[in-house]
């Protein structure tokens, strides 16, 4: 049991950890790079990146298995010290996903909704966006992610002392 609640756990920090870097990049350099670009490029390079993030391994590892894998780490730790911290990091990517589900992806479906780049019109699509709102919780659900991510270290740590310990 010991190894499989190591293991859940490990994969919870790494996933975690995946999901801060994803918000991170967003934040860092995709959403600037698309700020100084014309409405056409930017409606047609977000569709498409939001396009190509919908798929299966994204969502099935990294978005939501990474709140099964904390979960999972945490009903297997119930009676061990590590369990505070990695029940805090749960609901801290637990509001990620709330986050995301309750205003980034909305924003993402209406501007796939608005349509072709080509024959729309570009800079009322980008107005209705709402670039600052977006960003805005992007880095909401970054810095919670990366505080789950840190809580999650800081469970493994205090697995790996009191595994140490006779």
């Amino acid at each position: 049991m010991n190894g499989l609640r190591v293991a859940a756990l490990m994969a919870a920090t790494i996933t975690t950890g995946l999901m801060a870097g994803v918000y991170w990049a967003y934040g860092m350099a995709f959403m600037p790079g698309l700020a100084k670009v014309d409405d056409k490029t930017f409606v047609g390079a977000f569709q498409a990146a939001d396009r190509a993030i919908v798929n299966p391994v994204f969502l099935g590892i990294g978005f939501v298995g990474t709140l099964l894998l904390t979960g999972l780490a945490g009903l297997l730790s119930l009676k061990q010290k590590a369990l505070p911290w990695i029940a805090v990091a749960f609901v801290l990517y637990l509001i990620t996903m709330i986050v995301t589900v309750a205003v980034n992806v909305p924003l993402n479906d209406a501007l796939k909704a608005a349509g072709d780049p080509a024959s729309i019109d570009v800079a009322a699509a980008r107005a209705a966006f709402d670039e600052a709102r977006w960003t805005t919780f992007n880095t909401l659900r970054t810095v919670l992610d990366l505080l789950a991510f840190g809580l999650l270290g800081w469970a493994l740590y205090l697995t790996g002392k009191s595994a140490a310990q006779p």
